[in-house]
């Protein structure tokens, strides 16, 4: 039976994310947002984080996944694609977990080919422990070390999702 030890809650989620939002909201005052979420796990943090973004913006969706079960299989599935014109726009792409780097480094790079003028990322969860390629991520709730994280979005096989906390599964 999995362990779920309990490591953000639902309080200081949120404190952290009106904290970014406003850093967003300050740095982008002017410019042409579109924010973009990762689907899937960002869904739950997209939704609170852009009723923080006080700025007129745009939200949009792409799809990529690299995972199966607790290892990603290093393969990026692009499931969805952006729907919105994105050439000349300040996009963020907003990301449940930056962990290896592989999926939000090959989504960035099918970003950039359609033209905006700028990328920036923000991540709920910047995790180091299995980092292999080189991101900078520009807006982060909460950098972690280790551990597989479940809950607020975050899922094991489509499974712990809807958590209104953050936790270390232990299998």
């Amino acid at each position: 039976m999995p362990e779920l030890i309990p490591l953000i809650s639902q309080q200081e989620i949120k404190e952290k994310i009106q904290e970014i939002g406003r850093k967003i909201t300050q740095d982008y005052n002017g410019l042409d947002l579109v924010v973009v979420g990762v689907l899937k796990g960002s869904f739950i943090f997209l939704a609170d984080l852009v009723r923080q973004i006080t700025i007129d913006h745009e939200i949009d969706l792409v799809g990529a996944s690299s995972y199966d079960g607790t290892s990603s299989t290093g393969q990026i599935m692009f499931t969805k694609k952006p729907d919105l014109k994105l050439k000349g726009r300040d996009v963020l792409l907003v990301e449940d977990i930056v962990d290896t780097g592989r999926t939000l480094a090959k989504t960035v790079e099918s970003m950039r080919l359609l033209n905006p003028r700028s990328i920036k990322i923000c991540a709920l969860i910047d995790k180091h422990e299995r980092r292999e390629m080189q991101l900078n991520v520009d807006y982060s709730c909460f950098c972690l070390k280790k551990g597989f994280i479940v809950g607020y979005g975050l899922d094991y096989n489509e499974k712990y999702r809807n958590l209104p906390a953050i936790f270390d599964l232990k299998i």
